[in-house]
């Protein structure tokens, strides 16, 4: 199984401004200034310096809303969200398959909210005869919701002009679906309007999509059913968004969860990797480096005789082998 995430963000997409793509050309030319006499004269001395430098230096979390892709053995596609990352995606379809050879692409909505299903009108193969969309989810108001994308006034292209076959099908909570060779599983988050985590598992491996979910110190409930649901994933991207004293004080009731949580839950479930996802728009390539860091060391004081956690920060571009 391959895990490939093509938009992290959450809330609304972001880039780069020029003032930012300065400051980081200035502060990588500050650190080239101090490499000794002919080390940058090379194009491997070049690479090996740019390799070198943080992450919030040499690349980029993105700034693209929630879209991720998961590859398995079957020749049919899963997505999990259309954010504006299903732009790129629905590219890189065409370009890989071209527009004479249709394929299928399953969709799981993980809830209706603008940002996870703004990239719907840009998916480029859902215009091309044969393309086939089946879309998952478990709101009755799905096919009401994901039409209303495209719609006047807010969208010049109107559904009904859609060349693809696009099919909704509702899912359950506390049942096993075998789609597309997978075994999904969807599991109620805390969010408004309602969220929904999916478990995809195949050939021994497992993933989680666990996005949009505030998970309440209190509730013990919801942790518990959390906790069974991570159990021993190989993966989990997890909606880290805010800080713990953020998401408990002044972001408390806004649905969203923290780094630290996301740790202990995964521990305690005996995951193998967790991906922070999600990530607040307000925070750029640097507080995400830092947030990244954070968890680390939590996970290492965290982790006392259990198995260790991976934690790695979920970007635009990354593709992660299960």
């Amino acid at each position: 199984m391959q895990v490939r995430f093509w938009g992290t963000r959450g809330s609304l997409p972001i880039s780069l401004n020029a003032d930012q793509v300065r400051q980081r050309l200035l502060s990588v030319l500050e650190i080239a200034a101090r490499l000794p006499a002919g080390q940058l004269d090379t194009a491997a001395g070049r690479a090996e310096f740019v390799d070198s430098l943080p992450f919030a230096l040499r690349g980029t979390y993105g700034g693209q809303t929630s879209c991720v892709e998961i590859q398995g053995s079957g020749p049919e596609h899963l997505i999990c969200d259309l954010g504006s990352g299903a732009r790129d995606l629905g590219h890189a379809k065409l370009a890989c398959f071209g527009p004479g050879a249709p394929q299928t692409y399953h969709v799981f909505i993980s809830h209706l909210h603008w940002d996870h299903l703004m990239g719907l009108p840009f998916f480029s193969p859902l215009y091309i005869p044969g393309n086939r969309l089946v879309i998952h989810g478990c709101h009755a108001e799905l096919e009401a919701a994901v039409r209303l994308q495209m719609s006047a006034p807010g969208f010049p292209v109107d559904f009904s002009l859609v060349q693809g076959q696009v099919e909704f099908r509702l899912l359950e909570t506390g049942r096993a679906y075998d789609i597309a060779g997978f075994r999904v599983e969807a599991m109620l988050q805390i969010h408004g309007g309602d969220s929904y985590g999916y478990r995809f598992e195949q050939d021994g491996k497992s993933f989680v999509y666990a996005t949009d979910s505030e998970h309440k110190l209190d509730r013990e409930d919801h942790w518990a059913a959390c906790i069974d649901f991570f159990r021993g994933a190989d993966l989990i991207a997890f909606d880290a968004m805010y800080p713990l004293a953020e998401m408990v004080s002044v972001k408390a009731d806004w649905g969203h969860s923290s780094n630290m949580i996301g740790v202990e839950l995964a521990l305690a479930a005996g995951a193998r990797r967790l991906a922070l996802f999600h990530h607040d728009p307000l925070n750029d390539d640097a507080s995400l480096d830092r947030l990244l860091a954070d968890s680390r060391r939590f996970e290492s004081l965290s982790r006392q005789r259990r198995p260790p956690l991976e934690v790695i920060s979920a970007y635009d571009g990354l593709t992660v082998e299960l």
